[in-house]
Order: C-alpha cells, then structure tokens, then sequence
C-alpha cells in the first residue's frame, strides 16, 4: 500500500543456512527474501556467525509494538507451542535482547549482500 507498517527483522545466520526443501528451494526463498527486503518500510538484518557481540541462544520472537505502548505484545515460539507476553516486565527483557541483537547485526545493505552471498554458495 502507499504508506507500508514499518517491519523489521533480524535473522541469524543458521536460518540462512538451513536447507529445508534442498538446494533449489532454499536458493529460491533467499532470492525472494531479498526481494522483499527491498520493499518500502521493511529492514531486514542479519547476525551473522562471526558476531562476537551477540550470544544469546534465544526462541522466535515476535514484539509488536505501536503508538500505543501499553498494547503492545511478544510473541514466542518455543518447542512447546508459543505464547503471547504483554506484561511491563517481559516486555522490558525483551526490548532489550532485541537492542542488543540489533547492535550485533549487520546494517541492511550489508546484510542483503551476505544473504546474496549465502544464495550464491547454494
């Protein structure tokens, strides 16, 4: 639409790598990630392997976050289902594992070149 929701996202580099559907379809899905990379209002960065400034082992996660502050919510994945969080305390943790994984990430122009990068090797 003419005025996108922003969306970030920061990726490690395992998900990158994983090969789920072979060679081909890995391939095609990092070309479409790119793609989409590319669209107004979304940022798409990458902790790569070799980022010593981010080390935590972490489940999906999923903060959404408005205007409002007192609505927003995360969203976990974990081996046993996933759960939504909206309490000040979990929201606060998880604010700040998400600063921290975006100073550990590459900028969005470096991270569309190492996605590049991952697809060519495939």
């Amino acid at each position: 639409r003419e005025n996108p929701p922003q969306f970030e996202a920061i990726v490690f580099e395992a998900a990158l790598r994983m090969r789920v559907g072979g060679r081909k379809v890995a391939r095609d899905q990092l070309e479409y990630v790119l793609s989409a990379s590319e669209r107004p209002g979304i940022t798409l960065r990458v902790i790569p392997f070799t980022s010593e400034d981010f080390i935590e082992v972490t489940q999906t996660v999923m903060y959404a976050r408005g205007v409002v502050t007192q609505l927003d919510t995360v969203h976990i994945d974990t081996p046993f289902g996933g759960g939504f969080l909206d309490a000040a305390a979990d929201l606060n943790r998880y604010r700040t594992l998400l600063d921290l994984a975006e100073q550990a990430a590459l900028t969005p122009e470096e991270s569309r070149s190492f996605i590049h990068h991952v697809a060519r090797e495939l």
